[in-house]
Formats: structure tokens, C-alpha cells, sequence
């Protein structure tokens, strides 16, 4: 008995050193008859309500997407399963083979593409400030001395010191291990500002107590592609998830979703965000692309 469960081990290790080696996404999945997706707790794209329930609209996306993977394989059943992610661990678990898809809110930029590979671009973000609606912070410049938040692992802050209008500004960061420690931070004092993509911090506040209290400030930092993360040197893989998200752009189904959860009410206090498509993202779903922020900025 012993020695079967020895060779079972072994076999099942081998199966995915071979997957890992070969870096084959889809024969991971067909073989083992599930898929992970890697999911945002707190994030303005996704976000849990608890009980293992993931929602969000890259959430819903990506389960589409996962949909369309098993037509495409033949298979009759495929178990999805969800793994939280954070802005520190999201990239180790995708190159590890924890997690074969990421749909979280994750800026595609050179960087990270040394690491990982991207799928198109599905969300072209803001990056701004919440602050409390009383607050003396109306700008950029207002933050001197003050103390900022944002979430370990983004690069928000940076994003804030290297914007020209931050020159001279000295402020204090604060980190939390995730974006609803980070808001915390702001709600209860410890920090007078949370820089963060605009769709986050607009969740966040909608998910507070009393969103009244908060507001996001007009100045816009940076525009981020955000896309969806999977492995590097998977060409299959990455055309599949491209085709399928192509898919959901040409037959408008993306556009409802989005229109969805960002311009319907939405759980868990049915607020609506109001967040209407940008021109930015309508014209990444126009040319669907993977390029980088750093692209971007060239503009």
C-alpha cells in the first residue's frame, strides 16, 4: 500500500514537473480537470462577500473565461476553484502554479512583464486620492505632511512621487497589507489620504459605513492598463484567454458586465458606483492589446 502511494505521489509530482517544464496551461487544466482563478478580496474589479463568494467584474470575467477554456477542451465538467490573492503574493502564486489565471487588478507594465505574461488589456485605470469629504486635502500640494496610505506590493506611492505636480511635497506612507486595510487606514484617522486606482478606492467607499464621508479627489495621477495575469512562454494559453475576452468584446456581453457593476447597484449595500466607460477603455477594447503602461505614457 505504502509503495502505491509512494508511486501515486511521485507520478502526480512528475505530472506537474512536466506541466511546469513545458509551461502548458491548458494540458495542466484538461488533465487535472480543474482551473484556479486568482481573485481580489477588496479590489474595485473584484471583491469577496464572504463565504467564498467572489464577485467583481474581472471575477465574473474571468469565470467566463474559464467557461469558454472548457468548450474549448471538451470537457464536460471543469471545477473552477478560487484563490485570494494579494498585491505581495499574486505573482509568486501564478508562477508557481497555484493559480493559472489572475483577474484581480493588476497594472500591466514592463516591469512585471519580465515576470509574467498579460492578456489584453480589459480596464484602462485611474490612478487618484480619497480623502474624508471634511478633509483640508483638495489637491495634490495638500498632502505635504501629511500621512498616506496605499496597499504593499502597488505603486501607487511611487506613482505619487513621480508625478511633477508632487515636486517639493513631503509626506508620510503608511501601508496596508491589503486595499481594505489600507482604506481603514484612512477611516479611522491614522491616514489623511489613500492612493489607490480610482476603482478601488470608489468600492472601498462604497462598501464603508457611511460612504457620504469620503470623496475622490478630480487629480488623476497616472492611466494604468489593467489586464488579467497568467504565466510567460504560454503562447496557447494566452490565445485562448485573448480570444475569449475578444469574444466578450465583439458580442457586447462585456459591456453589459461592466455597465453592471459599475453603473447598477451592487452588493453588499446596493450602491452604485457610477463610473462610467472612459474613452481610454473603450479604446482598448476597440484594439484589444497588451501593451504596457509605460506605452501609455508615450502618448
Amino acid at each position: 500500500m505504502k509503495k502505491s502511494l509512494l508511486a501515486i505521489a511521485l507520478t502526480a509530482t512528475c505530472a506537474g514537473s512536466v506541466w511546469a517544464q513545458s509551461n502548458d496551461t491548458l494540458a495542466k487544466i484538461k488533465g487535472s480537470g480543474n482551473v484556479t482563478l486568482g481573485v481580489r478580496e477588496s479590489s474595485g474589479l473584484g471583491f469577496t462577500l464572504g463565504n467564498g463568494k467572489y464577485v467583481g467584474f474581472h471575477t465574473e470575467m474571468g469565470e467566463r473565461v474559464v467557461a469558454d477554456l472548457q468548450k474549448q477542451l471538451g470537457l464536460s465538467k471543469l471545477e473552477l476553484k478560487y484563490q485570494p490573492v494579494t498585491s505581495q503574493n499574486r505573482i509568486p502564486l501564478l508562477q508557481n502554479g497555484t493559480v493559472d489565471l489572475e483577474c484581480g487588478s493588476t497594472t500591466n507594465n514592463a516591469a512585471r512583464q519580465k515576470d509574467v505574461a498579460f492578456a489584453v488589456t480589459t480596464y484602462v485605470e485611474e490612478v487618484g486620492i480619497a480623502v474624508r469629504t471634511n478633509s483640508n486635502v483638495h489637491h495634490i500640494k495638500d498632502l505635504n505632511g501629511k500621512s498616506v496610505a496605499t496597499t504593499t506590493g502597488t505603486t501607487s506611492v511611487q506613482t505619487l512621487r513621480k508625478n511633477e505636480r508632487a515636486d517639493g511635497i513631503d509626506f508620510k506612507e503608511v501601508y496596508g497589507k491589503d486595499h481594505a486595510d489600507s482604506f481603514l487606514l484612512l477611516e479611522s484617522g491614522r491616514a489623511e489620504a489613500f492612493v489607490m486606482d480610482k476603482s478601488i478606492l470608489a468600492a472601498n467607499i462604497a462598501k464603508s459605513k457611511n460612504p457620504a464621508d469620503f470623496k475622490i479627489l478630480d487629480d488623476v495621477l497616472s492611466i494604468e492598463p489593467i489586464a488579467c495575469m497568467l504565466r510567460k512562454d504560454d503562447p496557447a494559453f494566452k490565445k485562448a484567454v485573448d480570444d475569449s475576452i475578444k469574444r466578450q468584446i465583439k458580442d457586447g456581453s462585456l459591456a453589459k458586465l461592466y455597465d453592471k457593476w459599475f453603473m447598477q447597484p451592487i452588493p453588499p449595500a446596493n450602491v452604485n458606483l457610477k463610473m462610467p466607460l472612459t474613452e481610454s477603455t473603450k479604446a482598448a477594447w476597440a484594439n484589444p492589446n497588451d501593451k504596457p503602461m509605460e506605452e501609455y505614457a508615450k502618448k
